[in-house]
């Protein structure tokens, strides 16, 4: 993608660090870290089913609810994200840098949150694989709402535009 003029004005490097760091975190390094864990116990064979045939009613139900967090994780991110961000003009990249990393975090924890429900249905069924299957589903989920350089210069676009128009952060 050839530079933008978002490219010249701004260090997009510095503006996306802090939040893709947090999401990564969040979503990729804990989650790995509980799916170790889960690991661990699989291969002691210490962990077995407690809930009997429910498990795969279970499964079905947490798929489910990953999918409708993967709207809200999408919807939150498209609402949050379209507010305005800055405080004042002359103080752009350090607001854009602030907000965007204030509302970029409840959208890190409803994605984790997929993850977690891999962990609950381990502590609960024992199954490994499904658990498994639900953290990759989170990890997909965070690839497509994670912030990227292309999504950034449309953000400082519309947060431009709202900035002319006059409309600040009002808190």
């Amino acid at each position: 993608m050839p530079p933008s003029r978002a490219d010249e004005k701004y260090d997009l490097n510095r503006i996306i660090i802090k939040p893709l760091y947090f999401g990564l975190v969040v979503n990729v390094l804990i989650p790995m870290g509980l799916l170790l864990i889960c690991f661990y116990f699989e291969n002691q064979r210490t962990w077995y089913n407690r809930i009997g045939d429910f498990a795969n009613t279970l499964f079905y139900l947490f798929g489910l609810l990953s999918l409708a967090q993967t709207a809200l994780a999408v919807w939150l991110r498209r609402k949050l994200l379209a507010a305005p961000m800055i405080r004042r003009k002359e103080t752009f990249e350090d607001d854009l840098i602030q907000s965007l990393l204030k509302k970029t975090r409840p959208i890190s924890y409803v994605i984790a949150l997929i993850a977690a429900y891999g962990l609950v249905y381990f502590l609960l069924t024992g199954r490994f694989k499904e658990t498994v299957a639900l953290v990759v589903f989170s990890f997909l989920v965070f690839q497509i709402v994670r912030p990227r350089f292309g999504f950034i210069r449309k953000l400082i676009e519309r947060q431009e535009a709202l900035v002319e128009k006059g409309e600040f952060v009002r808190e």
